[in-house]
């Protein structure tokens, strides 16, 4: 036992494994193995060195973050839809900083998909501070963390800004020597600029010894503080400050150093936000569709995107054989939906689609397609889930009869495709024009394609499964003032993490999904669902003592209403179910919502007059 304790103490304050910097590169003038020790990851065959960060820059070497981007996929493919369907050439570089629409949107607060500002808290932020110029773009984004936002800054600055507020001067003394460091920013610290600047006017520090002051207060340790308040507090007494001034500032600067931005990281932060909401705001669907295939492995931040399409009054189309790229892509103002989405079509049958239609023109019907397609693309599989997802509506075919014919057509053609492919071609066919004319000209069986279609639900249902989403309509288009009305939120506004904290309880409304039943080890029933809105999706689980309750109604797309507790343990919410009640729909094509559109703030004084003389 002894030798168990020792070997164990022996083994206490080591570091229990490695890890690695998401995006930390370290710089050399020479080559690192001589400097120190490195390893090589066997998984990715990745250099990484055998010290952490700290000791690295302690002797000397640089550390610098390389971070990749998503929105700047989002804009490349934004501009290379811009060409290709307006035939225009956007330089991101050449965009006007003053563009009216763009603050207009971000007034709005209409900036889900924009860099920065998708969240729900930060769109109520920034239609409370209704930016009008870059230097609130840059504000914002330094405001909007826990070290301001934990003084209130971030209010403070929406509400001096628009004169809800006056500006207040940190302490009487201190409003003459700070006013031009703090006068843009109206009387607030936004940057680390600011606190090194204020070290040095206020308490006379030099630039290095301020900056050492800057991360000493980011560090939180009370015996550093202590430390670097007595050199501040004296350097202010020798400006002539009282106490009071000195305490009042550097209760200030202390919490807002631990996580403040600097102000040239917030810029450029900024300008690939300000990037992000002109495309939203000027090329909407070409936006859109970039956003949309950025996401398309995403289904609940799909569907999310998918319905702020609906609100800006975007269409998206289903996929189509002869329309669709690979992924998404603007179609004058519609979003027409990629053949890659589509659950079970390969990129070699995309390519070949795409190059077939080019190469022999568009596909008139189902069986031209069949005709004009390589053999990679006449897979049932495939067939079947394109026929689902409606890529042949165009050609006027229901999906129902298509998937009724599919397989015998599929197997008509592949025939003589795989005749051809080893040269064994018909003794007719240059008799019907040879090539593939000759294929299905009269050589093929082409079964007529009954009449008739699915159910609305059906039709939706096998739509989704191929998609993961619904596209061409939604169960829910109708009932949506039935279930707000119903619910404390939408869906989507669960999935922001500070909407509603974990064990909250909520009431949501929407379509149930995914349903699956099961029975305990005690051998009571229970059951799992996603219940889903326009917005967004959540796993709802109905245990035991519920589903004795509400079991019988818990079916495969069944409108509900749930009320549950908030479970935020694992990465997305959860809602454990409390109760559930099916709502009132049967009135809600007869009883319709109006919709008010308001003018941004700015312009309420106006609105509320021209009202009253009515």
């Amino acid at each position: 036992m002894q030798k168990i304790v020792d070997t164990a103490k022996g083994l206490e304050g080591l570091k229990r494994q490695w890890g690695v910097h998401a995006a930390g590169v370290i710089l050399s003038r020479d080559p690192l193995v001589d400097v120190l020790p490195i390893h090589k990851r066997e998984q990715d065959g990745a250099i990484i060195t055998q010290w952490d960060m700290g000791a690295c820059e302690s002797i000397g070497l640089l550390k610098m973050d390389f971070l990749g981007l998503r929105n700047l996929t989002i804009l490349d493919d934004c501009l290379d839809a811009i060409r290709e369907n307006r035939g225009e050439d956007v330089v991101l570089e050449q965009l006007p900083l003053d563009d009216k629409p763009t603050y207009e949107l971000l007034a709005r607060g209409d900036t889900l998909g924009v860099f920065q500002f998708d969240g729900g808290p930060m769109r109520a932020l920034l239609r409370s501070m209704i930016p009008d110029n870059f230097e609130d773009i840059s504000a914002v984004g330094a405001l909007y963390r826990p070290g301001p936002m934990g003084a209130n800054a971030h209010n403070e600055y929406a509400d001096r800004k628009n004169n809800r507020k006056p500006v207040v001067p940190i302490h009487p003394e201190l409003a003459e020597s700070l006013a031009d460091i703090l006068g843009d920013t109206y009387g607030l610290i936004v940057y680390q600029e600011q606190v090194m600047a204020i070290a040095q006017k206020v308490a006379g520090y030099t630039l290095g010894k301020a900056d050492l002051l800057r991360r000493a207060m980011g560090k939180k340790k009370k015996e550093i503080l202590d430390k670097e308040f007595q050199p501040f507090s004296a350097g202010m007494k020798e400006q002539g400050y009282t106490d009071a001034a000195i305490k009042t500032l550097w209760d200030i600067l202390v919490p807002f150093s631990d996580y403040a931005f600097n102000k040239a990281h917030s810029a450029a932060y900024g300008v690939v936000s300000y990037w992000t909401a002109y495309l939203k705001a000027n090329y909407p669907a070409e936006y859109m569709s970039g956003l949309l295939t950025s996401v398309g492995d995403d289904k609940d931040k799909s569907a999310v995107y998918l319905a702020e399409c609906r609100r800006m009054g975007i269409k998206v189309l289903p996929p189509d054989v002869n329309e669709s790229m690979a992924r998404f892509a603007a179609v004058g103002q519609d979003i027409r939906f990629g053949l890659a989405a589509v659950r079970n079509v390969g990129t070699n049958v995309v390519e070949a689609i795409r190059r077939c239609r080019k190469e022999k023109g568009a596909y008139t019907d189902f069986y031209d397609f069949l005709r004009k397609v390589d053999a990679v693309a006449c897979n049932k599989k495939t067939i079947e889930s394109l026929i689902k997802a409606g890529a042949f509506d165009s050609m006027g075919h229901p999906r129902k009869g298509l998937l009724a014919i599919h397989a015998d057509a599929i197997d008509s053609f592949l025939d003589i495709k795989r005749n051809e492919a080893v040269g064994q071609y018909d003794l007719f066919g240059d008799a019907f024009g040879g090539g593939d004319d000759a294929v299905g000209a009269g050589m093929v069986v082409t079964p007529q394609i009954p009449a008739g279609e699915w159910d609305k639900g059906d039709l939706l249902t096998f739509e989704r499964e191929m998609l993961g989403l619904y596209v061409s309509d939604h169960p829910l288009f109708g009932v949506e003032h039935v279930l707000t009305a119903a619910a404390d939120m939408t869906i989507g506004a669960l999935a922001e993490e500070s909407s509603v904290g974990d064990g909250a309880v909520v009431t949501l409304a929407g379509i149930l999904s995914g349903v699956q039943r099961r029975i305990t080890k005690q051998g009571r029933a229970w059951a799992s669902a996603t219940l889903e809105d326009l917005g967004g999706a959540v796993e709802v689980l109905f245990f035991p003592n519920t589903y004795e309750i509400v079991g019988q109604y818990i079916a495969e797309d069944a409108i509900v209403v749930v009320k549950g507790r908030v479970d935020r343990r694992d990465d997305q919410p959860r809602l454990m179910a409390m109760d559930m009640s099916l709502p009132d729909i049967t009135a809600a094509d007869e009883v319709k919502p109006v919709v008010l559109a308001l003018p941004r703030p700015g312009a309420r004084r106006r609105w509320s007059s021209g009202c009253a003389r009515c």
